[in-house]
């Protein structure tokens, strides 16, 4: 058995904030020593906001974002105005705010002219991480250098659901869903291999709504079980969660308090 996740616990958002970039600064660093771009997933929820916070504050220009390559790991099958968009949502927070000097990122959005075939628009998607991630050698799943994910209610990440049959997918780097338990309900997901598979994983969960099902993940048996449980346990110390003072209260599992 390998080393358990790190949980970070921050008594407010600002230091929360400031931990994140110091990680994420670390991640992009190592990615470009090594390739010379910074290959990052991201989700939706809460967690764009949280991320500007971390990467816009302070102006000391180590963001290099002209070297980043941004993809999502779950999006919803709606155009990129509508609310519910997660590549509408990461733009508003982060991108059109990040700073010309930064520099401008690679985005990989999906292709909404697949919108009303959800298997096309996961194939599509799928296509567009093999043209990157296996365009000089095959590999069987893409590596991220960082992945950057949330925690619903529930224990789901990306759009992945507890109990879904998507859990048991080997193959496939994106997936469909029709029926997503919570709405919108077509939407595609990285799959579980590949959000396990990350070079580093990070995880943002804040407020006491987190403090059952986090209680649950690192406390129980059930609780890792869970599709944010199963890359905890697959992950290992690849895996940090960022997290605030009231979404572990309540959780035995041991966490660092107010620093890496």
């Amino acid at each position: 058995m390998g080393k358990p996740a790190n949980l970070y616990a921050f008594k407010s958002s600002a230091e929360l904030a400031s931990n994140l970039r110091s990680y994420v600064l670390d991640a992009q660093n190592s990615a470009i020593d090594r390739h010379q771009t910074f290959r990052v997933a991201v989700s939706g929820g809460s967690l764009p906001k949280v991320l500007a916070q971390a990467l816009l504050k302070g102006s000391d220009g180590k963001v290099q974002f002209g070297k980043w390559e941004i993809f999502y790991a779950d999006e919803r099958a709606v155009p990129f105005d509508h609310e519910d968009s997660n590549h509408k949502l990461v733009k508003e927070e982060l991108l059109d705010k990040i700073p010309a000097e930064l520099g401008t990122p690679k985005v990989y959005p999906i292709d909404t002219k697949y919108l009303d075939d959800v298997q096309e628009l996961a194939d599509q998607y799928e296509q567009t991480l093999v043209s990157v991630f296996a365009a000089r050698d095959s590999v069987r799943l893409p590596l991220f250098d960082l992945l950057l994910l949330g925690c619903g209610p529930d224990g789901h990440t990306c759009s992945l659901f507890p109990g879904s049959e998507l859990l048991r997918e080997a193959e496939a780097w994106v997936l469909p869903i029709s029926d997503s338990p919570k709405p919108p309900p077509k939407r595609i997901t990285l799959s579980l291999p590949v959000a396990q598979h990350g070079l580093k994983i990070a995880f943002v969960a804040t407020g006491e709504g987190k403090k059952d099902v986090l209680r649950q993940i690192f406390d129980t048996d059930e609780g890792q079980q869970l599709p944010c449980g199963l890359i905890n346990l697959k992950g290992g110390d690849r895996v940090s969660w960022f997290v605030d003072y009231p979404a572990i209260d309540g959780v035995s599992f041991p966490a660092r308090r107010g620093s890496l």
